[in-house]
């Protein structure tokens, strides 16, 4: 397995705890030091790697939109392929959200099974999951030496997106809000028509068994707080209870849609920050925790100032 020098943003997440007895600086919270963010430090998200799905309106007739960013390359593209397939040819419209399972995931497409598919779909296979080793600068990890990962040989962010490394390669990671196809038992690994995103726990088991392709970056509210289905896994058991889709669009083919940037990972600020959630110094703790799991290390996403 390759070896990449660690820089400084994943190298902080194992640095040594400070005597508190010593230590009277103050330190800033992370939220502190994201709003502080230099603009250069900000990177722009292409509205063309967006989804933009519109939910029915609530109860209340709030209008209902889910932001879904997808996955750069060269990660999980047969998949992302696909999926822009899917919304050109407005798939999704008239689908609904059929599972809502708790601490777990909540998933959409066609609750019969019957719609048909667009053509010349691709179709891939379980190696597809991973991505072979390549040496980019951007691939920023922490080395597993001191505080490992439980799921893999180390780990870290390559342009703004979580990652894990073993020796097969790289591949995503299943945090909160990230976006997976749905599938059969192998060997079938989902065409992307069927969708869902992680509402719990980060269920990193699934990692290597289930393409990720994308996160939520706004409306996640709007499919965590759904009603619990209570049909087996949390799928829901009658018509009524599903959630409409009413379109599915790619964001460059949404007038509307906001501007988004991430906070770059190879940032300074963005170091101070992976930091600042491993040793919550801030004055509310009293404890640092010396480390994080990477997916307590959201990478910050915001809309663009105008």
């Amino acid at each position: 397995m390759k070896r990449y020098l660690p820089l400084v943003a994943c190298a902080a997440l194992c640095a040594p705890l400070p005597l508190l007895a010593q230590d009277t600086k103050t330190h800033p919270a992370p939220s502190e030091i994201v709003a502080s963010a230099k603009a250069g430090e900000w990177v722009a998200i292409a509205p063309s790697d967006l989804l933009v799905m519109d939910l029915a309106p609530d109860s209340k007739g709030k209008a209902r939109r889910v932001v879904i960013q997808l996955m750069p390359k060269p990660f999980s593209q047969g998949w992302v392929g696909n999926i822009r397939k899917l919304a050109a040819a407005r798939w999704w419209d008239g689908t609904s959200i059929n599972r809502a399972q708790d601490n777990y995931v909540v998933q959409w497409g066609d609750a019969t099974e019957k719609k048909a598919l667009p053509e010349a779909l691709a179709t891939m296979e379980a190696k597809d999951y991973v991505t072979p080793d390549w040496p980019s600068k951007d691939w920023i990890f922490e080395r597993a030496d001191g505080r490992p990962d439980a799921y893999a040989g180390a780990h870290g962010f390559y342009v703004g997106w979580p990652l894990a490394q073993g020796r097969e390669g790289l591949w995503p990671i299943h945090c909160y809000g990230m976006v997976g196809v749905g599938r059969n038992l192998a060997p079938d690994t989902g065409t992307g028509a069927e969708l869902y995103t992680v509402i719990g726990h980060a269920p990193r088991h699934l990692d290597r068994n289930i393409a990720l392709v994308g996160r939520v970056i706004e409306g996640i509210e709007h499919l965590s707080s759904l009603p619990r289905g209570t049909g087996a896994l949390g799928f829901y058991e009658k018509e009524e209870e599903r959630v409409p889709i009413l379109s599915v669009r790619l964001g460059d083919a949404v007038r509307d849609v906001p501007a988004f940037e991430y906070l770059d990972t190879n940032s300074a600020s963005f170091a101070a920050y992976a930091d600042a959630r491993a040793n919550r110094r801030d004055p509310f703790f009293n404890v640092p925790a010396g480390g994080a799991d990477i997916c307590n290390i959201p990478v910050p996403i915001r809309r663009k100032a105008k």
